[in-house]
């Protein structure tokens, strides 16, 4: 079945360019386009598509409160954002406000709709461009850090889900994290989908946040490679909160 995808950008040539390349996939169909975020959120609760690509900069209602909203709502879509790498705030917000996507505008439209892909089978997905400098910003934005002994009852999990979830934001994949804990990957992905339910976190970003703003990772761990798995689209890191 094609994955329905809603263009929502104020600039018709972008749209039509996304339109005519993803009439040439059949896994792929655009049910709309939307000019506003306001459009963007009515739209998506009549046409219920699968994905939302959304632009941050729209007049009225920007694309983060128009992500906000989508994702709070009874709706399934999932909303990939596209943005400018330096343009952090507006990052930091669609972050907050539920995105699982994030694209660079220099990123070309076979990558984009490669990237529609991922979001649609319910995965996460970060462009390379938007690194652990994005990441550790946002922590140091939003971190409110409770005692080391308390973390784990602070957040509702078992000493075991805590560790999976600081090697989640160090960027290790499920098969990395099996061999660091000495557990099976079918193990590991039992710990993500219970993490994924108790901390109430759509895919594997939202669960970096989380470990970030509750101090189980710092800026001076090792190297942030990427928010992954063994999967990727070109150009694009993507993230399977099942796969090992």
């Amino acid at each position: 079945m094609a994955v329905r995808i809603l263009l929502a950008d104020d600039q018709p040539l972008i749209r039509s360019a996304l339109v005519m390349a993803a009439t040439d996939r059949p896994d792929l169909d655009v049910v709309g386009e939307a000019g506003t975020g306001l459009e963007a959120v009515r739209m998506t609760r009549t046409l219920r598509p699968d994905v939302v690509v959304m632009d941050i900069r729209m007049p009225g209602m920007d694309g983060i409160e128009a992500t906000g909203l989508i994702t709070a709502g009874p709706d399934t879509a999932r909303v990939m954002v596209r943005t400018t790498f330096d343009d952090d705030d507006n990052v930091y917000n669609a972050l907050r406000a539920g995105a699982s996507g994030f694209l660079v505008k220099d990123m070309g439209i076979a990558e984009i709709l490669a990237g529609v892909q991922v979001i649609a089978a319910g995965d996460a997905l970060i462009a390379p461009k938007v690194t652990r400098r994005l990441i550790e910003q946002f922590a140091r934005r939003t971190r409110t850090e409770p005692p080391p002994a308390d973390r784990g009852r602070h957040l509702g999990v078992t000493g075991r889900e805590l560790e999976t979830l600081a090697l989640i934001a160090r960027g290790l994949t499920n098969a990395e994290i099996a061999e660091a804990m000495g557990i099976s990957g079918s193990t590991v992905k039992s710990y993500v989908t219970r993490l994924l339910v108790k901390l109430d976190a759509r895919d594997r970003v939202q669960l970096v946040i989380v470990a970030y703003e509750n101090g189980l990772v710092s800026t001076g761990d090792s190297p942030y490679r990427s928010i992954a798995d063994n999967r990727s689209v070109p150009s694009a890191v993507s993230a399977d909160a099942s796969s090992e």
